[in-house]
């Protein structure tokens, strides 16, 4: 940090597994990467290219590298995955993933309807090769999961052999863990929290609103995603109680 201030919520540091930030890259140009890197690097844990925009992204494998070089792992979106399933083309997405050297990828079911059983067994497979993060709820506002599903579906894929849980809410965050408005489900998040380890669980959180209540919830160190290359400093302000919305929040008045 550039100067000392007292009352500081105290940050997990890299490599981490708490308090992890997963940007998401939904096109950058390789300069926007270099600069993002620079800017945000040492805030960043993993970045995910959003859905599946790495099949059209121009430059792939350098960009692939420059986050590489700066020690970022990057993922493909669940989406992708989906999209490879649901043309029975797992074995040529298990290629692309190695083809590209990637470390990480995420299984979903967000856009398609997909055994639960058969779900987990893509888990047991992909987390023999790679780190599997796997990713609870649908991305149709129509479909409310209740949570009994929530918990089972994320402990089962626990078991299965996935590193994390990402709590769906897609880009905007009007679904699954979100109301259509972007209000937090509370009452599902609290539920789930009684079952599952919240240090396995990345929330999904791409407004400054739902950051806030999963900071002012879980702390400083809540693992969140699909931040904005441009949030994720702003992020850390909120986290740190640097920001207007957590000011008070981390602030011990007695000892300053």
């Amino acid at each position: 940090m550039n100067y000392v201030l007292k009352n500081v919520p105290v940050r997990t540091e890299k490599p981490r597994t708490t308090g992890y930030t997963m940007a998401m890259d939904k096109g950058l140009s390789l300069r926007e990467v270099e600069d993002f890197i620079d800017s945000c690097g040492d805030y960043v844990d993993i970045v995910k290219l959003g859905w599946a925009t790495s099949y059209v992204t121009k430059n792939l494998t350098q960009k692939l590298q420059i986050y590489k070089d700066a020690g970022i792992p990057v993922y493909f979106g669940g989406t992708l995955f989906e999209a490879f399933v649901i043309r029975n083309q797992f074995e040529d997405y298990r290629k692309v993933l190695d083809k590209f050297d990637l470390a990480y990828a995420e299984v979903s079911d967000g856009s398609i309807t997909l055994d639960h059983d058969k779900k987990c067994e893509y888990i047991r497979t992909l987390a023999k090769e790679v780190t599997v993060l796997s990713e609870v709820g649908s991305k149709d506002a129509a479909k409310i999961i209740p949570p009994y599903k929530w918990i089972e579906q994320m402990q089962t894929e626990l078991d299965a052999g996935a590193w994390k849980v990402i709590g769906e809410s897609r880009e905007a965050g009007n679904v699954g863990l979100f109301r259509d408005s972007g209000e937090v489900r509370q009452g599902l998040v609290e539920e789930i929290l009684t079952k599952i380890p919240e240090e396995k669980i990345l929330w999904e959180a791409p407004q400054k609103a739902q950051q806030v209540w999963f900071i002012k919830l879980l702390g400083a160190n809540v693992n969140l995603g699909n931040i904005a290359p441009n949030e994720v400093i702003p992020l850390e302000t909120i986290r740190l109680g640097l920001r207007g919305d957590t000011f008070d929040h981390f602030l011990d008045l007695a000892n300053v």
